[in-house]
């Protein structure tokens, strides 16, 4: 710690060198963090998905809601398998079927229905209003905040108008990207054929119950019905959903993996000239006492906080811009939400720190093995 101070000053010594590497780092880590948040968002759907004990049962062979027509009095007969609690018919709407970073998604339940099947907090408004106004919504934070909408005002995508009327947080921040209405409101809204038929019914399972085994059983129920339908666990409807989402969010981290390369060259290079240029300064601190060793530490505590300088910006722009953009990547109406999180800024600053130690180290020994005759020469 005592030869921070020098440290420090052999950084201001070449300012634009030492800011030119701390740019490129911060750069680098921003987009290290976009990408992780992306694949973080990922997991935590799935994770929230796993832990839920809910079947999804949607139309055979469809893969977007607005080609998926149920018949609504299926959950009658759903309710009276067994192990199943609670059957809660949704009609979907979206503005997009296939992979967008601003996807626009409507459920529509019974309004009673939707205060047992979902757990979020209103932040403004009330259920009063909500229950009674046929075409008022409930909308998360997230989608509100992009769209810039607030309590009382009228919001229209394609020909689906509603009127906001409360706006929720939910700890999951995917289910803050979703606007909530009633079912008879949007299926007569989107077409009068649309009445008696949903996108899907969303099965809540008793205790016990074995998902697998109920999810048969709906889909032999109705496997000859009028429309057969595909069950399955809910995080399995969403992988499936996001399908080719997924594949591409995983080859994002290759991305990821070429910002911590990026990191180290440009770390890894300028404490190597910073080394080459101080050769002889190097030899003088030898003949004054200095052991290789120490010669060592105080090259990688350069690298250190040059790395680290760059880490800091980097992901405090990243999580700045992350909580105000609310981004959300959707497909096939399940949306991944991409925001900033305590985890997301310790792995950001981690890397930094491995990154500059790394790139450190072979500077470090270059300057920690040079002999001080030949070196003192070079002054």
């Amino acid at each position: 710690m005592k030869f921070i101070p020098y440290v420090l000053k052999t950084l201001r010594r070449h300012r634009a060198r030492s800011l030119l590497t701390v740019t490129g780092s911060a750069v680098a880590l921003f987009v290290y963090c976009f990408v992780a948040a992306v694949g973080a968002g990922l997991d935590q759907l799935e994770d929230r998905a796993e832990g839920q004990r809910t079947l999804i049962a949607f139309q055979a062979n469809k893969f977007c809601p607005a080609t998926s027509h149920l018949p609504q009095d299926y959950d009658q007969q759903i309710l009276k398998m067994a192990g199943v609690r609670e059957v809660v018919p949704i009609q979907v709407f979206t503005n997009n079927c296939r992979a967008s970073l601003d996807v626009v998604v409507f459920y529509g339940l019974p309004p009673n229905q939707l205060q047992r099947a979902r757990t979020f907090q209103l932040l403004a408004g009330d259920w009063s209003q909500f229950k009674k106004q046929q075409d008022a919504a409930v909308m998360g934070q997230a989608v509100a905040s992009r769209r810039g909408v607030q309590i009382g005002d009228r919001f229209t995508i394609g020909d689906l108008s509603v009127d906001v009327v409360a706006i929720f947080a939910a700890d999951d921040r995917a289910e803050e990207n979703y606007i909530y209405t009633h079912l008879d409101f949007l299926q007569r809204r989107q077409s009068e054929d649309r009445v008696g038929t949903v996108t899907q019914h969303e099965i809540l399972l008793a205790a016990g119950a074995d998902p697998l085994a109920v999810a048969r059983q709906v889909d032999d129920t109705f496997r000859n019905g009028p429309v057969a339908t595909d069950t399955r666990p809910k995080s399995a409807f969403q992988a499936k959903s996001l399908g080719d989402l997924t594949q591409v969010i995983e080859m994002t981290g290759y991305l990821g993996h070429a910002c911590l390369g990026l990191i180290l060259c440009l770390v890894a290079t300028t404490t190597l000239m910073s080394v080459q240029d101080r050769v002889g300064e190097h030899a003088v601190l030898q003949t004054l006492g200095f052991s290789p060793p120490q010669v060592f530490r105080m090259v990688v505590s350069e690298s250190l906080i040059l790395s680290l300088m760059g880490g800091v910006v980097g992901v405090g722009l990243a999580m700045v811009a992350l909580q105000v953009s609310h981004l959300a990547i959707g497909a096939e109406a399940v949306t991944i939400a991409v925001g900033p999180s305590l985890k997301l800024a310790l792995s950001g600053l981690t890397v930094a720190g491995v990154s500059g130690i790394l790139a450190g180290l072979p500077p470090a020994w270059h300057a920690a093995q040079a002999e001080i005759v030949p070196a003192l020469r070079q002054m």
